[in-house]
């Protein structure tokens, strides 16, 4: 079949497929942008299934671009918490204000101006102009890059940008008159659903019948991708500082700096190990060492000023970015006698920021009740839950 008629089937073919009953997703309920690019951010790199729940609790809490744009930072971290990728909630906060004093507080239909605001890229942009405002504009991202691979048998690698931006030109072109909304949506379901990376289910799918990679049996081989480098892996050991007295149910928490890494969340004192080959690390190895107690407790007074002793292993946990891989060992630990009152002015129920070394405030102590209000990397959240359950 010539690359005309094949392209002009496949338009028609899953257009009507979609047409004829799609998922019952909630950001799918109106064409309001404001909502679809909520969900474009919360879906990158995270399942569907998993976001919808967060989607609703957000849009409740931040019904509009004016809400977000106003709400404390800190408000938006906690109810991003758990889906990872902290900086999509930040950027997103960030163009909800651009919005706010650049346009009136209503996203424009222009497509310069939406991939203008901050966190948005090509496939945002292309999915807000078309499903809000059914303009014909591609949106690409990797379930598409895989389906018209398959479908045109393309061997060229998808890592590659030069790559993305064939297949953009190629997908624009596939956009059926008037519907582009529709037709990037099923673009997408057909990716989810049915034309998976492990193991497509050519029987349903809605254009198998031209889709030259299953012509030539190479639906599994395609597309092709280099794969993207291993996560460095990092040991790090972490402590639950126990206060004493009046402060007996609370243990010290800090907060991460403005930039970088989980930018302005809250998390336990810890410090990169520095055993980097993972020795103290290995299942069979002791959990309680001297050497490493003793180690543990240098880096920490450099780390916080403070002298804190380990008295026990509480846990071992992980957690694995895009690009990093942390294995924890994580510690009870009390202060040292003479620290105890100077711990507790430093770190004050205030939050004073204070600095030593290079470690920056505030330190608190809190109790329980900061999961509730405070934002926390999962792996975080999980060892508290676990020390006070």
């Amino acid at each position: 079949m010539a690359i005309q008629e094949a392209s002009a089937y496949f338009s028609r073919e899953l257009l009507s497929w979609y047409q004829r009953g799609n998922r019952n997703l909630p950001w799918r309920r109106n064409k309001d942008p404001y909502r679809i690019w909520v969900s474009e951010i919360m879906l990158q790199q995270t399942r569907v299934d998993t976001v919808i729940p967060y989607f609703e609790r957000f849009m409740a809490k931040f019904p509009t671009v004016q809400a977000l744009a106003e709400a404390p930072e800190e408000e938006v971290l906690k109810s991003w918490e758990g889906l990872g990728y902290y900086s999509r909630a930040r950027n997103l906060q960030a163009g909800a204000r651009m919005v706010m004093s650049l346009y009136g507080g209503i996203i424009p239909d222009d497509k310069a101006a939406v991939a203008g605001l901050k966190g948005v890229g090509p496939y945002t942009a292309g999915a807000i102009m078309s499903i809000a405002f059914n303009r014909p504009e591609p949106a690409v991202d990797g379930n598409v890059m895989r389906v018209l691979s398959r479908y045109f048998c393309l061997e060229d690698d998808i890592a590659k940008p030069k790559t993305r931006v064939g297949i953009e030109k190629l997908a624009a072109s596939l956009i059926p008159e008037g519907a582009a909304g529709d037709f990037n949506q099923a673009l997408m379901e057909l990716g989810a659903l049915v034309c998976t990376p492990k193991s497509p289910s050519c029987l349903p799918c809605p254009v198998m019948e031209h889709c030259e990679a299953r012509l030539q049996g190479r639906e599994t081989e395609l597309p092709i991708k280099t794969k993207a480098k291993p996560p460095r892996h990092e040991y790090r050991v972490a402590v639950i500082v126990r206060g004493s007295g009046e402060r007996a149910d609370q243990v010290l928490l800090r907060q991460r700096p403005e930039n970088g890494l989980l930018a302005q969340m809250w998390e336990l004192p810890h410090v990169l190990s520095d055993d980097p080959s993972g020795e103290w690390f290995r299942e069979e190895a002791p959990k309680e060492d001297a050497r490493l107690a003793e180690s543990l407790g240098r880096e920490l007074e450099r780390e916080t000023g403070l002298l804190i002793r380990p008295t026990g292993w509480l846990v071992d946990e992980e957690h694995v970015f895009s690009h990093i891989h942390w294995h924890m060992r994580v510690y009870v630990a009390d202060l040292g006698p003479s620290e105890i009152s100077r711990g507790n002015s430093l770190a004050a129920e205030s939050g004073l920021a204070y600095e030593t070394g290079q470690a920056q405030g505030p330190y608190r102590w809190m109790g329980r009740e900061a999961l509730d209000t405070l934002p926390f990397p999962n792996v975080f959240l999980r060892i508290l839950e676990r020390y006070w359950s």
